[in-house]
């Protein structure tokens, strides 16, 4: 089998940062497949399942319910190696083009201190499985070391 795209990426060089992870045609639209990458593979602790759940829980409900880009939102989910998410989004993007929209996201999930979305056992399968707390430790960081002054290798793969 060939070698998906991803897993040819220098997971050893690559610092956390926004990076354009592949863009697909569905016949008259292009679908941007974005890696947030929050944490540093194999160098950094991996995230843990509460506070990535609680991200998720929070980033996919922010995002779809986004003025501009909530129709644009297609998927907002953990990557399995627990070091970020994938963001699709309909549309030609490159990673400089949502730092704004991810600045949105990360100042929302560091700031929120209410019920998590969905998270009840009739709404979730894992439900009890979060993290408020360090879900907004790790947004707040992510935010403060990589988003707000975020460099040109942070933004595109090497």
């Amino acid at each position: 089998m060939e070698t998906i795209a991803s897993f040819t990426v220098d997971h050893m060089k690559l610092l956390p940062g926004v990076y354009v992870s592949r863009k697909d045609s569905t016949g008259q639209d292009i679908v941007t497949t974005f890696d947030i990458r929050m944490t540093r593979p194999n160098f950094e602790p991996v995230m843990n399942t509460g506070e990535i759940h609680t991200i998720e829980h929070l980033g996919a409900t922010f995002l779809r319910n986004h003025e501009t880009m909530g129709d644009k939102t297609l998927y907002f989910g953990p990557m399995g190696c627990r070091t970020g998410f994938y963001l699709l989004l309909v549309g030609d993007y490159e990673s400089q083009d949502i730092i704004p929209l991810l600045k949105e996201l990360y100042e929302y999930i560091a700031s929120y201190q209410d019920e998590v979305p969905g998270a009840a056992p009739e709404c979730c399968g894992n439900y009890l499985d979060m993290n408020l707390p360090m879900a907004n430790y790790l947004a707040k960081k992510f935010l403060e070391e990589v988003l707000t002054d975020i460099t040109p290798d942070r933004l595109k793969y090497s």
